[in-house]
């Protein structure tokens, strides 16, 4: 069903209950597909849905008014999660003008004909007035794709965002207070770190330059609508202050442990380890590679501001599911954490060493050297162990204390 935002504009998008992997990056609790109808002297929608959900999407416009009259069609981000319907749109209504950036334009032409459209290119500052409303676009190009912008409504306060300040949650809440209200702050919070972790993570230093323009532009929002997740309402300050918080680096006075393992060598160390960072007055959280997602490893080393990454030695390489997960971290692009590692080995060594030679191209303090132990830690190990998660964690503290 169609959900009103704000007096006649409303939310027409789709629920994705079942999906788990979007894009190799789990999803436990779904997404939403949010699409927004302005209903106006021109009749205008902003952003699609996926294409596996045109049918909701339709349905929910087909509820305000007929599709054909649709007069404009805004297109904030070309991702396929988002863009993948326009094509069906436009079949529907197929003498409105579509407005986006010049990559976004190149970017669709890859996927429909567009020949027969009308294209009109937008930049920041451009402006569409529709009736009584004058939208302005706003160019955030990286955020977290080159085409991507978002759309702002002066008369309504309201910001459309794409992909900033979304959660993958997939609720019978629209709103931020209706979903805190459902669940708890604590599980938004957790939804909110996982998506940056996973997707905006590379872009603080983008984020915080056009929270800065926008700034300098004077919006005032009282609302922000992003393309996933619940459109905040009631906090739209709060999640503004949480992306610049998470754009400066902040992380929570904590260690994660993030290891997998062979013959349970490298799981043992990670008992003394812990025992040795909590003793020391810092949090740990211990996450086993096998037993959860990749996504969910990140998000964990996202939040803590050390990390020990633990390999056992397979071929004297690490293991391929640690391996897996520091091209993906690499990629993520971190800073502002400190990070060793440790593991066991049989034949030979090697694992360890592989994980810093990894480390070693990214953007990390890192923490040397390793700590290993030959196939299974005995309890000399394990003391040994215990001393280098203490030493671990006094490096921590007095790393955190510079932010």
């Amino acid at each position: 069903m169609a959900v009103e935002l704000k007096n006649g504009i409303y939310w027409v998008g789709a629920i994705d209950w079942s999906i788990r992997d979007f894009h190799g990056y789990e999803t436990p609790r779904g997404t939403s597909y949010n699409n927004y109808l302005i209903m106006d002297e021109q009749v205008t929608l902003v952003d699609t849905v996926k294409h596996s959900f045109v049918s909701d999407m339709v349905r929910n416009i087909k509820r305000l008014v007929d599709p054909a009259k649709i007069k404009n069609v805004i297109v904030n981000h070309i991702e396929n999660d988002h863009a993948t319907s326009l094509g069906a749109i436009m079949q529907l209504a197929p003498d409105a003008n579509v407005y986006i950036t010049e990559k976004g334009k190149k970017g669709i032409a890859r996927f429909f004909d567009i020949s027969k459209w009308n294209i009109n290119v937008v930049k920041t500052g451009d402006t569409l007035n529709i009736g009584s409303r004058n939208l302005a676009f706003l160019e955030t190009p990286m955020l977290h794709w080159p085409d991507s912008m978002m759309t702002y409504i002066p008369e309504d306060k309201l910001l459309i965002s794409q992909d900033g300040f979304g959660q993958h949650i997939a609720s019978a809440e629209r709103f931020d207070d209706e979903y805190i209200h459902a669940h708890s702050q604590a599980e938004l919070d957790d939804a909110i770190a996982d998506y940056y972790a996973n997707i905006l993570m590379p872009f603080g230093q983008i984020i915080k330059s056009k929270l800065a323009e926008v700034r300098k532009l004077g919006l005032d929002i009282e609302m922000i609508a992003p393309d996933h997740g619940v459109i905040w309402r009631k906090f739209p300050q709060k999640i503004v202050q949480d992306y610049l918080d998470m754009a400066d680096g902040k992380a929570d006075l904590s260690v994660a442990i993030i290891y997998d393992t062979m013959w349970q060598g490298t799981e043992m160390m990670t008992v003394p380890l812990m025992q040795g960072i909590i003793d020391e007055g810092v949090g740990c959280r211990v996450v086993k590679l096998r037993a959860n997602a990749r996504s969910i490893a990140v998000k964990e080393f996202w939040k803590a501001r050390g990390a020990l990454i633990g390999t056992p030695t397979l071929n004297n390489l690490m293991f391929p599911t640690v391996a897996s997960l520091l091209t993906y971290l690499r990629g993520l692009k971190p800073k502002n954490r400190i990070v060793g590692a440790f593991g066991s080995y049989g034949w030979g060594g090697g694992g360890v060493k592989s994980v810093y030679e990894e480390l070693g191209k990214m953007a990390v303090e890192v923490y040397e050297p390793g700590i290993e132990a030959h196939y299974r830690p005995d309890l000399d190990d394990e003391t040994k162990a215990y001393e280098y998660g203490r030493d671990f964690a006094k490096k921590v503290k007095e790393y955190h204390g510079q932010f």
